[in-house]
């Protein structure tokens, strides 16, 4: 008969040591994730609780939206979604800058909107189905919500209220936006320029002083111009009196004339 060989004490204690510290570092990984993910959590809930999008609803129902929703970064110049592409949701910008965007047959791009944080964008397409009209792309790092068709209209079906608020919002949103393109589309630069600044003035209560948040390149592709042209106006604009400008930041100097300007009563000299 063999001899029985003894495991040493020191190989056993060893042993037991990298199995303990392994799990623990295992359960530690698994403690950190879920105290990340529960202040994710807490964070996209606080976001659509203070969203124009959904205020006024309870505590419980902002939980309910808070299960179904979920949150993605894009990098500046990164792809959201492309004409064409399934409208299954829509998305709320929460930090960043978005734009919706058309490209002509020879690719060249025409802005349809900017859309900043605390808006939605593609919610008409979302709830009438179908394929996505236009292409949206992050203008910078930006942090998007995702709410999902499905699972947000089967909400709806069990608590109408959910809707209310969000209709009114967007009746709003929608009334603004036509109003905008319909300056965008038939009006002469300059006019179209003008509309625009008062919108942006309208956007921020009617204040004096605001900042372009996109470059002169993208105000002009917006406006359906060049950026030659929306320089020369801009100077005119300023040599007028009717607004200064300092880097992006605009002041209006004189509002009556710029809305001479929106309505077509007067022209640049």
């Amino acid at each position: 008969m063999h001899p029985h060989v003894g495991v040493p004490p020191f190989i056993i204690h060893e042993t037991i040591s990298f199995f303990y510290n392994d799990i623990l570092g295992k359960l530690r990984v698994v403690f950190f994730s879920l105290r990340l993910y529960k202040k994710v959590i807490m964070r996209v809930r606080d976001f659509l609780a203070h969203s124009p999008l959904f205020q006024g609803l309870s505590e419980p129902q902002v939980n309910t939206l808070t299960r179904i929703v979920t949150e993605h970064s894009f990098g500046g110049g990164q792809v959201i979604f492309s004409e064409g592409d399934k409208a299954d949701g829509f998305y709320i910008v929460v930090t960043g800058r978005v734009k919706v965007y058309k490209l002509s047959p020879e690719g060249k791009e025409q802005i349809l909107h900017v859309i900043e944080p605390g808006e939605p964008f593609a919610e008409v397409a979302m709830f009438s189905g179908g394929a996505l009209p236009a292409h949206a792309e992050a203008m910078k790092e930006s942090k998007v919500i995702f709410v999902p068709r499905a699972a947000f209209i089967a909400l709806i079906r069990q608590d109408p209220s959910l809707a209310m608020n969000m209709l009114g919002t967007l009746s709003i949103r929608l009334k603004r936006f036509a109003s905008l393109i319909e300056d965008l589309s038939l009006k002469e630069v300059p006019q179209r320029l003008a509309a625009y600044l008062l919108y942006l003035s309208n956007d921020k209560g009617d204040s004096k002083n605001f900042e372009l948040t996109i470059s002169k390149g993208q105000l002009a592709s917006l406006l359906g111009t060049i950026p030659e042209t929306l320089s020369r106006i801009l100077k005119k604009m300023i040599a007028q009196g009717c607004i200064a400008m300092k880097g992006r930041t605009i002041e209006l100097r004189d509002r009556r004339m710029l809305e001479s300007l929106a309505a077509g009563e007067r022209s640049l000299l």
